[in-house]
């Protein structure tokens, strides 16, 4: 199977699964993912991460053979809809990880970046080679990667087509962690845990506060605050972590 959905401990693991072709996206394998992604969010998992078959890749990127025979208007219907499935991707009610073992490049960098947290090993590079073939990156990469890294970082990344390696990544904010020693999985898996021991309705109103904060202009980002931190303080996970804190306790939170 081109993309394959396992369990791993209170995880959703999603692996891209086509080695022999650095595990790029073709269009079906796109489809496949929204389908994964539906399997996944409708089980117990705590978060879904993302990784790629093999010890070259994460993902590649597109598909290059298929994008020499769409028409113009075929082309953009399949942009959008793999839009469609990032942007689902990013506004899941559990946080994602990307596992960036290796290439993460075009296609597969805009994956990563739709995730809410990008993990590296220490070879791993990222980057929007598209200009390279003279195209523009079209999965998302021309939006994210500004708000992720600062709007002259993303310029010199996507206008040059350069690959960006791990240190790197890591400190212009582009990944979170890189994993240097021990297994790549693990590592990330235990990263992971600094989330999702809380209660994911909070974690989700959170994310959507923060991610919010480039859109718009303070005193409306200020009020939306307002409204999704009254919101989360009428949770019943909310609730609880209150009481524990005044009851010297651990919280237990339930996800409601």
């Amino acid at each position: 199977m081109p993309v394959e959905l396992t369990r791993t401990e209170e995880f959703a693991l999603i692996t891209l699964n086509r080695p022999e072709a650095l595990n790029a996206l073709s269009f079906s394998v796109v489809e496949e993912i929204d389908a994964a992604i539906t399997q996944a969010v409708a089980t117990d998992a705590r978060a879904i991460l993302f990784t790629g078959a093999g010890d070259r890749a994460f993902c590649a990127g597109a598909d290059i053979s298929e994008l020499q025979s769409l028409p113009p208007h075929g082309f953009r219907e399949q942009l959008r809809r793999g839009q469609a499935v990032l942007a689902r991707l990013s506004e899941l009610p559990i946080p994602s990880f990307a596992v960036v073992n290796g290439l993460a490049l075009g296609g597969g960098m805009e994956l990563a970046l739709a995730c809410t947290f990008r993990v590296a090993a220490p070879k791993a590079k990222l980057g929007l080679p598209e200009i390279k073939l003279g195209a523009v990156p079209g999965y998302g990469g021309t939006q994210r990667l500004p708000r992720l890294v600062g709007l002259g970082r993303a310029l010199d990344i996507a206008m040059s087509g350069r690959f960006v390696d791990a240190d790197e990544a890591l400190a212009i904010g582009l990944v979170n962690r890189v994993i240097s020693e021990g297994d790549l999985m693990e590592g990330s898996k235990e990263f992971a845990r600094q989330f999702t021991g809380f209660g994911l309705p909070s974690l989700r109103l959170l994310r959507d506060s923060v991610m919010r904060a480039t859109d718009l202009p303070i005193a409306e980002g200020l009020k939306m605050e307002a409204e999704l931190s009254a919101l989360s303080f009428s949770t019943d996970d909310a609730k609880e972590g209150t009481s524990a804190f005044l009851e010297k306790r651990p919280p237990q939170f339930k996800d409601r």
